[in-house]
Parts: structure tokens; sequence; C-alpha cells
């Protein structure tokens, strides 16, 4: 049995998603005749309360674009320092946009208002670069998966109205937050100029991830993505397994999110791990004992076919998802416990 906790990316189509695929009605989506992705786009708008939407091939494409739509070459981001669009992005936004980072100091790839307006650089010192955009993560990648609380989000946004600033939310796992924090899109949507959701995570289908905002700026966005290569002809049959993952992969969620607290309780509990970050969604990030080494971790664990990742030195990461099943976890549990080194 091979079980791979490397990602949530690693997840295959279903049968019935793929079913979906393979007799979607599709165009030439860049003149904008292709009606599966027409209606993808107008479900994923109206989830959010936002006016229009656009299909990306990636969510790195999806946040580039956002990047690129709100700055101009020199102005700077404000984000955590442990941003996706930063780290795991290669440099992209210096690249595309010619930006650059004030990296804040969070909490589990968390920042805050006083934190943000504390960051912003003062517009008439021509020493500093413009601040122009807050970029939020929710969840957190390297933070281990940790949501924001809805609150906090809306004291940033007030930050970014009293000082001409606009907001981006890197939503590559929003549907995880939306389930372990019992949230609704439209409150994300009545915050942020611009959020990219990505579906070939959690939900589970094959490519793909949605940037929305009011009908202008998505309007400005096509261009960019044009610029960025990101245009493609029949792409009605990815966004049909879009479609799909809205209707029926959502809420299962809950059992990824179950898992991974069970997975985190049983790595407490075994004498060579040294901590466990607090688990809410999906991922478990942890750290062993000093005098091992985690690359042995990750061999041992290997050979009894059970496959996670090295997020950083000393920090050892497993992620659940649709693929990974309930005999697969039970197997995974016992594994664990029964370890030695």
């Amino acid at each position: 049995m091979e079980i791979n906790l490397i990602s949530d990316t690693v997840t295959k189509p279903t049968p019935e998603m793929l079913h979906q695929m393979f007799h979607a009605k599709v165009g030439d989506d860049v003149f904008k005749q292709d009606p599966t992705v027409n209606e993808f786009e107008a479900i994923v708008a109206n989830m959010f309360g936002m006016e229009a939407a656009l299909f990306f091939p990636s969510g790195t494409m999806a946040n580039q674009t956002a990047i690129k739509l709100h700055t101009n070459p020199g102005d700077q981001i404000i984000c955590d320092k442990w941003s996706h669009i930063h780290l795991y992005e290669s440099g992209g936004a210096s690249a595309n946009s010619g930006v650059n980072f004030n990296l804040l100091d969070g909490n589990r790839g968390m920042i805050n208002a006083e934190q943000v307006k504390n960051g912003i650089n003062d517009p008439e010192f021509y020493h500093t670069p413009f601040s122009k955009l807050v970029s939020i993560e929710n969840t957190t990648n390297k933070g281990g998966g940790a949501c924001y609380d809805i609150e906090e989000l809306q004291k940033i946004k007030q930050v970014c109205v009293e000082n001409n600033l606009k907001y981006h939310l890197d939503g590559a796992r929003l549907w995880n937050a939306l389930i372990a924090k019992k949230q609704h899109p439209k409150q994300f949507g009545s915050l942020f100029d611009t959020i990219s959701v990505c579906f070939s995570k959690g939900l589970g289908a094959p490519v793909g991830s949605v940037l929305v905002a009011d009908a202008a700026t998505i309007k400005r966005a096509i261009r960019i993505r044009k610029i960025f290569g990101g245009n493609m002809r029949q792409s009605g049959y990815l966004a049909a397994a879009g479609i799909y993952a809205l209707q029926n992969n959502i809420n299962r969620l809950e059992d990824d999110h179950r898992r991974a607290k069970e997975l985190g309780k049983k790595l407490v509990e075994c004498s060579w791990v040294l901590s466990v970050a607090p688990v809410e969604t999906n991922i478990i990030v942890f750290s062993v004992q000093s005098h091992i080494e985690d690359n042995l971790v990750i061999e041992k664990l290997k050979q009894k076919g059970i496959a996670i990742s090295l997020l950083a030195k000393g920090s050892l990461r497993m992620v659940t998802h649709l693929d990974y099943k309930e005999v697969m976890h039970t197997y995974v549990l016992e594994t664990l416990e029964k370890m030695e080194f």
C-alpha cells in the first residue's frame, strides 16, 4: 500500500469527476466561447459575492496576476515572512512586477492589523518604496494550515482603506478555512479586492485556480494572464472538474481535518517527536528529537510505504487529502505508534 502524504496536490480525479470532465461542453476560451469555463467562473464569482472571475492554470499565476494588477515597479507588498508569494513562487513578484516585500514576523504565517499599520511606509519619504498591497495567505502553508479569524481580517481591511492599500487573499486552501471556521465565501468577498482560490489541492481537481474580483479588475486580469502565457483553449474539460469539486468535495474536507488532527495527536504521543504544531485543517507540521535526522524519519516511513515531506530543516510535514482513505489512515497511525529510533 502506497500512501502519499507529501501534499494535497497529489490527488487524482475520481471516476465521477472524470465522467463530468469527458462530457463537458467546450469552446475556445481565448474568445470567451467555452460555455463550461464561463459557467465555472460565474459560479465562483457568485459564491464570493463578487462581480467576475477568471480561470487560471495555476495558483501561482493567479497570485502573480493579482500582484501585477495592484502594483507598479518599485512598489512594496506587505505580507508575512512565510507567505507563499514570497517563498514559493520563484521570485515572480520581482521578475514579473518589479516589486519588493516588507516581510512581517507573524504568528504561524498570520499577521495582524497593528503589524500592517506599522509596516506602511510614509508616502512622502521618497527613500522608501510606496506601500501598495497587503497580501494574506489563508490557510497558511508553512504555518501548518492555520486559519485567520475573520475579525482580524476585517481590522486589516480597515487599515488598507485608511491608507489606500489594495488587499489580496492567497486562498489556495481557503476551502479548508471555510470548513474549519464555519465561515462563508461572501465574508471574504466583501473584504478583499482580489482572491485566488485553488481547485487542485483539497478539492481534488487536476488543474487550476480562479481569481475573483470586480468586473473591471478581471477585464485587466485577462490581458495580464495573456502576457504570462496563461490563455487556454478548450479548458472547459478542466473547468468541469472544478464545478464537480464545488458540488461534491467541499464538505468532505471535514474528513481530512479529522484525520490530520488524529495524526497530530498520535505524533504528540511518540517519544521520538519533539513538537507538533497545532492542527486546525489538513496540514501537520512536526519536529523530531535533536539526535534524530529528519531524513531518517522520511526514509523509515518510506520503507513502510508512507511518503511525507521536509518543509524546512527541523520541520516535517504531512498533508491529508481526498485520496487518503480511512484504511490508509489506520495503517499510518499504527505505523507511527510502532516506530522507534
